[in-house]
């Protein structure tokens, strides 16, 4: 596999060519003849966001079905059909976008692009994988009905963005699950899988004219326009709230968050390196230094800033034991506080910095990261000129900035948790 850019190639973004093809499809390309493979991914915008009112989970058993069955193919065609020429196909929701990968040998290129034009263009949505699918997904849901990281998760989210899309349970739950159609698929089918909202981003041994050939056989029979449902922008709340849902274990485990910053907030980069000193660093954070290292109270604690569409929060988490679920909490906010109060040290943000720019070239060390790399930016609205410009950001990030967006990020320390467990003396 291939990295889009090492130290001594040092532009990324001039290795990616915007492929429009004769239909009029546009995709990014990454041409790498170092091993005969193609990785591509795709994402359709709307995702779990446009479930039916009422009725979570669509997306995400919509997703589960494409590759199960399209065309003159059932379930078990479409499967041994991939099988016989090694091609991976598959398909996901989250909440904001429907996305596919796949990925297969050179060689077998024009199989695997019309696979993928059965999947998002022909799938069949039959019974028999309708039911089974379902019942995977109802399986898994009652299997993780008592464990405390999908308990408090759940109960986290529901309470973040309560009355709205961003809230519910992309999964779905036991009660919307059986109440899905094959019409609700076929619906949100429609008003999902559209040519306007289509990403693409393709990676290895194929030239751009062979590539547009591809797209227009695989997406250009897909409607020019989907039907999306307006999202309203949404805010965090329930900040200064605890909720504690009760399972009888001994350890506890801790959801916690509050109002974020967007992606395209200018001042999202500075965030960006404040949350790694917080938590989002593995050694260095903060939080893993005071939590673990110092009090032994947790293995693991961390923080991230998570965006949509619509909203963002700043959001971490960790687990410990039942009688030291108080204290937890309370190092968590003194730290959350100090960070607003103060600031980093310039060690602090030395190290961040440094961090940040080194390790992003992990995400570039394969194919396939590369092509989920290059799509994740276009579903979150950036040009190519991301893949250099970002690590020149996060250098140019300065003290002064760093303490702003502190208190910008942390303000009063105030937190939305949700726990899982027994905690004792909360």
């Amino acid at each position: 596999m291939t990295a889009l850019a090492t130290t001594d190639a040092p532009s990324r973004a001039a290795s990616v060519q915007k492929v429009v093809s004769k239909g009029g499809i546009e995709a990014w390309l990454v041409e790498d003849y170092a091993v005969p493979l193609i990785a591509l991914e795709c994402a359709f915008k709307g995702g779990a966001a446009q479930d039916p009112e009422g009725k979570p989970g669509a997306a995400t058993l919509l997703a589960g079905l494409l590759d199960e069955g399209a065309g003159a193919l059932d379930a078990d065609a479409f499967h041994q059909a991939l099988d016989e020429d090694a091609i991976e196909l598959s398909f996901s929701a989250d909440r904001d976008v429907l996305g596919g990968r796949m990925q297969t040998l050179s060689r077998n290129a024009e199989r695997a692009f019309e696979l993928l034009r059965l999947a998002v263009n022909e799938a069949r949505l039959d019974a028999e994988p309708f039911a089974r699918v379902t019942s995977q997904m109802m399986a898994s849901l009652k299997r993780e009905a008592n464990d405390p990281d999908y308990v408090a998760g759940r109960t986290f989210r529901a309470l973040s963005y309560p009355n709205h899309p961003y809230g519910l349970p992309v999964r779905g739950d036991l009660v919307s699950l059986p109440d899905l159609t094959r019409n609700d698929l076929l619906d949100l089918r429609r008003r999902l899988l559209a040519r306007d909202s289509l990403k693409i981003a393709v990676v290895g041994a194929i030239d751009a004219a062979t590539l547009g050939a591809y797209l227009d056989q695989a997406f250009g029979d897909l409607p020019a326009h989907g039907d999306l449902v307006a999202i309203p922008d949404q805010l965090f709340t329930g900040e200064g709230r605890r909720q504690v849902v009760d399972l009888d274990i001994p350890q506890s485990t801790i959801r916690f968050g509050r109002q974020g910053i967007g992606r395209k907030d200018p001042d999202f980069i500075a965030a960006t390196v404040v949350n790694h000193i917080l938590g989002g660093g593995i050694f260095s954070a903060r939080l893993f230094r005071e939590v673990r290292e110092k009090r032994g109270l947790a293995y693991s604690v961390y923080s991230q800033l998570v965006t949509f569409d619509h909203g963002a929060m700043l959001t971490g988490g960790t687990s410990t034991k039942n009688e030291r679920v108080a204290e937890s909490l309370s190092v968590i906010e003194e730290q959350i506080r100090d960070l607003s109060e103060n600031g980093p040290t310039g060690e602090e943000l030395d190290k961040a910095r440094k961090y940040l720019i080194g390790s992003y070239a992990l995400r570039f060390d394969t194919s396939t990261k590369i092509a989920g790399q290059l799509v994740h930016l276009q579903t979150d609205g950036f040009d190519v000129d991301y893949l250099d410009a970002r690590n020149q950001w996060i250098a140019a990030v300065t003290m002064d900035d760093a303490k702003r967006v502190c208190k910008r990020l942390f303000g009063d320390g105030h937190l939305l948790v949700a726990i899982a467990g027994r905690p004792e003396n909360l």
